[in-house]
């Protein structure tokens, strides 16, 4: 029966005694860790069902209050609830920081604050937080940026004017900034006649050129003729949308039978017959239909600085809040228009 044991200065004795170690640790840091895990998601469960639902204002006092969290854990959670949408509660986060956070971060977080107001559509408020910010650091271009939106918004465009000013003193080149604020001037004013609106957008677009879209788009809606003896025809892509809508009646074909672009646009428009083909797909689809098929083209609008599709034409980027910065792309639709002349013809 001895042959069953194995004497302790045998050598393979210390070998399974070495084996054994090894196993009982592993499987005690095996089901430590597997504890400790348990105990960790415990604790985070039991946090996160405090946002289950949104938390009232007080809920958010007393969590802020008891520092479970840290401030850069509230910023991001508060963050989070912006980019969803939810900017009351982002807001009521920041408002909360700024009485018990850390004093080095009140800057940033008042300037997150004025952001979460902006956003929300709140603009007074914004306004007087991002003006508070600059009484203390006069030197912050991130603030001036937004207080220029907002004065736009509000289309208070002389002050916006006047914020110009700092920025340019920190190097900001603001020449385009500039010329959009005065054409918004221009075409929102009473002061002036259609004709002084015109000289005065015309002069604006030949001293900067730029803004392309957004004077033209007025011009050819009040005086196609001057429109289009002052277009640029190497801008007219930018222009597809407007130059579509334009009536037969207004057209100066001296203008398109120069133009391979304009030829090709208004052959699939049906309003000649100069072009047989075009490197344009949709355009290419509507003159080889010949008005056959009910379909006309479609516009959506690409911002290209920050890549946003919209449905309908900007001049300045909601999202990344770039300036003349949309491009047009086309697409097929049904035309509804002609669905309507069609049934209205049937009832005459």
């Amino acid at each position: 029966m001895n042959t069953f044991f194995l004497e302790f200065r045998d050598p393979l004795f210390g070998i399974i005694i070495f084996f054994v170690l090894i196993f009982v640790i592993t499987a005690f840091s095996y089901w430590f860790s597997r504890y400790k895990k348990k105990e960790d998601y415990k604790h985070l469960d039991k946090f996160l069902k405090q946002f289950h639902s949104a938390p009232s204002q007080n809920e958010l006092k007393v969590l802020i209050a008891k520092g479970d969290l840290s401030e850069k854990s509230w910023l991001l959670l508060a963050n989070a609830y912006t980019k969803n949408g939810n900017y009351e509660k982002s807001i009521e986060i920041y408002s909360e920081l700024l009485k018990v956070g850390d004093k080095a971060n009140y800057r940033d977080t008042m300037y997150l604050l004025g952001k979460a107001y902006f956003k929300a559509g709140f603009l007074e408020r914004s306004r007087q937080i991002f003006l508070e910010i600059l009484k203390n650091n006069p030197r912050t271009p991130q603030a001036l940026n937004y207080l220029l939106l907002i004065y736009e918004q509000m289309k208070n465009y002389n002050l916006a004017l006047e914020v110009l000013e700092p920025l340019s003193e920190l190097q900001k080149d603001v020449t385009l900034e500039s010329a959009y604020l005065n054409t918004l001037i221009i075409l929102n004013s009473t002061d002036f006649s259609i004709e002084e609106k015109i000289y005065k957008l015309l002069d604006i677009y030949k001293s900067s050129a730029q803004l392309t879209y957004l004077i033209f788009e007025y011009i050819f809606r009040v005086n196609p003729k001057v429109a289009w003896e002052n277009l640029d025809t190497s801008k007219v892509e930018l222009l597809v949308d407007v130059l579509w809508s334009v009536n037969k009646k207004d057209l100066n074909f001296d203008t398109i039978m120069q133009n391979g672009y304009l030829k090709e646009l208004y052959s699939a428009k049906g309003y000649i017959k100069e072009a047989t083909k075009s490197s344009i797909f949709e355009l290419d689809v509507l003159i080889n239909l010949d008005s056959k098929a009910n379909a006309t083209l479609g516009f959506e609008y690409i911002c290209n600085s920050c890549k946003v599709v919209y449905p309908f034409a900007f001049n300045r980027c909601s999202s990344c809040h770039a300036i003349d910065t949309s491009r047009v792309e086309l697409s097929l639709v049904k035309d509804y228009h002609k669905d309507f002349s069609e049934e209205n013809n049937s009832f005459q």
